[in-house]
């Protein structure tokens, strides 16, 4: 096997030795072929006066030439077989001992590129035009770009990108004007400015249109759906505002919203100017939008400052869970809110880890990646491990308007450049340098909180008046039998957040099933079987699956084959997968089903369900 990177164990590429600073894409989208083709041009600068070689991470890339743009010489390049996920590695000499100089390479990607999602016009909502979009995270963008496709590298980047006039495209940068060409396709200028890693470049090119729901913002998506992304998330300036109160100014310019077809795999992608969300979130009712908060904050927590390498995924996804729920609590003036969030987390990582397994390496809050498809390490650990890790030493150094000032510090000290946990821990005790801060520190378990599996060695301290509510239902629903039930109505959920509700039915999950009596009157008096809430309807059916309650299967297999968000459609499809009165179906669905999904689903889908590709 070739040798991986010296930095990052998911990339073949040298940055210690030849760094690319700049990236220019001049493309063609072809709808027929599904591929892109065209050239990257890449500027390069020798760190080491002696490395004689670039290497770049591909996968599935045909290349044609490169050439040393500045002498027009044709460089000479190797393509190595490919290995596992991670690609082929590209190895290109450079001729000229110069410090900087630039290098264009002529390729087209596969059609089965696993950045890429091609959707025919019948897969859209408006079914008028085929549809394409990007999700290069986490070491999806080496199947779309020639590049050094790890977080560790951050550079920015133009592109001219051509496509048939029908569509419109967009980029994670800004736009900069559209031309009509000769043969009646358009080209598209895009230019990025700030630095920012390969997994961030995004494209998509369909049928959308637009409207203004701030002074710098715009959600997009098809026509039909415009309105309703609109009021949804109109709250978007107030949040940016929010982050910009707790982490300095927003850099990036614009910040749009695009709402996905529903086989995106994710509840939302900060690509940068252009966040992509799962329309899953338009529940009518505002309910959903604290996803956009995430996403937000992510402009300074993983955009702005990036994690080194997908070991260091916590620094980016920790972060913005902490960060986001502070936007959520200060526009809600609520803590308590905010502390029932961090709570509602701890429960969801403790479902997590049950199900991953305590000695489960990816457990760990930063796992060991050698060899390791960083998409196999995806789950709520990142997220919700790294979160209860912050809000811990925010409570032990001194609460949150101490460890603010702390979080404004790290984004100024850290800004436009790629970190390690290490990095993050020599700042921590850097900035926290008093004689009374240090004991508190020192009585700290570093090595359990971040190389450990399994939960955290310290639970915070949370208020739990708002679970408190939820446990409470809970319990009056357990303890009664089927011929008491009468005495439920809706006004027991009438005061509940939707967080509350969803708290409510997650809770079942440590009780042994409660009888298909209960959910059929639960979902009668309380209206759960109308509930346009996808976080609340994702419950609800894990509950009535849990029961065994045989109605609810075909609207189970309805709601997974509907959208493709992974964190719905993998419990779903394991819960009905365990079941015996459900598994035959629910691998007839997903073989149904399973040219509409985007591959990374597939791929989870296939060893969730035993199926062979």
């Amino acid at each position: 096997m070739p040798a991986l990177s010296q930095t990052d164990p998911s990339s073949f590429s040298n940055p210690e030795d030849v760094l690319v600073e700049h990236i220019h894409l001049d493309l063609t989208v072809c709808f027929t072929k599904h591929t892109l083709s065209g050239s990257v041009q890449l500027k390069l600068k020798r760190v080491k006066p002696e490395a004689e070689f670039v290497v770049l991470d591909t996968r599935g890339i045909t290349v044609t030439s490169v050439v040393d743009l500045e002498s027009a010489e044709k460089l000479q390049y190797t393509l190595a077989e490919k290995v596992a996920v991670f690609g082929s590695k590209l190895t290109i000499r450079l001729t000229n001992r110069k410090t900087e100089h630039t290098i264009e390479i002529t390729y087209e990607t596969s059609p089965e590129c696993s950045a890429l999602q091609w959707l025919r016009p019948e897969q859209t909502a408006g079914k008028r035009q085929p549809y394409l979009f990007s999700q290069c995270e986490a070491i999806h963008c080496r199947s779309m770009i020639p590049c050094q496709d790890t977080p560790s590298v951050k550079a920015p980047y133009t592109a001219k990108i051509k496509a048939p006039s029908v569509v419109k495209v967009l980029m994670s940068a800004l736009l900069e004007g559209s031309e009509k060409t000769e043969d009646g396709q358009m080209v598209h200028s895009f230019r990025q400015n700030q630095p920012m890693p390969s997994y961030l470049i995004a494209i998509v090119a369909g049928d959308i249109v637009s409207k203004e729901i701030g002074p710098r913002s715009k959600v997009w998506t098809e026509p039909e759906l415009i309105e309703a992304a609109a009021y949804e998330f109109a709250e978007t300036e107030s949040m940016l505002q929010a982050g910009e109160g707790l982490l300095g100014p927003y850099v990036w310019g614009h910040y749009d919203l695009l709402v996905l077809p529903p086989s995106f795999p994710y509840g939302g992608m900060e690509n940068p100017c252009l966040t992509f969300v799962t329309p899953t979130l338009l529940a009518g009712d505002r309910s959903l939008a604290d996803v956009v908060a995430h996403e937000i904050a992510h402009s300074w927590t993983g955009n702005l400052v990036t994690n080194a390498s997908w070991s260091d995924f916590w620094l980016n996804e920790g972060f913005t869970v902490f960060v986001e729920r502070k936007i959520v609590s200060r526009l809600k003036d609520s803590e308590v809110y905010r502390q029932f969030l961090a709570s509602r987390g701890w429960r969801i990582l403790t479902e997590t880890i049950k199900q991953l397994g305590a000695e489960n390496k990816f457990t760990c809050l930063v796992p060991d990646m050698l060899g390791v498809d960083p998409d196999e390490s995806f789950s709520s650990v990142p997220y919700e491990k790294g979160q209860a890790f912050l809000f811990y030493l925010e409570q032990l150094l001194g609460g949150p308007e101490v460890f603010e000032k702390y979080l404004r510090a790290y984004i100024d000290k850290f800004k436009g450049k790629s970190v390690t946990t290490a990095d993050w821990k020599a700042f921590l005790l850097e900035y926290f340098n008093t004689e009374e801060d240090a004991g508190k520190l020192a009585t700290v378990d570093w090595q359990g909180w971040m190389y450990e599996p399994g939960m955290p060695p310290q639970k915070p301290v949370y208020d739990t008046s708002l679970a408190e509510n939820c446990e409470e239902l809970r319990n009056r629903w357990l303890g009664l039998s089927d011929d008491q039930l009468t005495q439920f109505t809706l006004s027991d959920i009438e005061d509940f957040q939707p967080m509350q509700i969803e708290q409510f039915l997650s809770g079942f999950a440590d009780h042994d099933p409660i009888s298909c009596a209960k959910v059929k009157h639960m979902g009668e008096v309380y209206k759960l079987n109308t509930v346009t809430n996808a976080e609340i309807k994702f419950r609800w059916l894990q509950l009535c699956i849990q029961a065994q309650h045989e109605p609810i299967i075909d609207e189970a297999l309805q709601f997974v084959s509907d959208q493709g968000r992974m964190k719905f459609v993998q419990p779903v499809y394991r819960d009905l997968y365990k079941w015996s009165a459900s598994r035959q179906r629910a691998k007839d669905n997903f073989l149904a089903h399973r040219n509409e999904m985007h591959n990374i689903t597939v791929a989870k889908l296939e060893k969730i369900l035993d199926v062979k590709k």
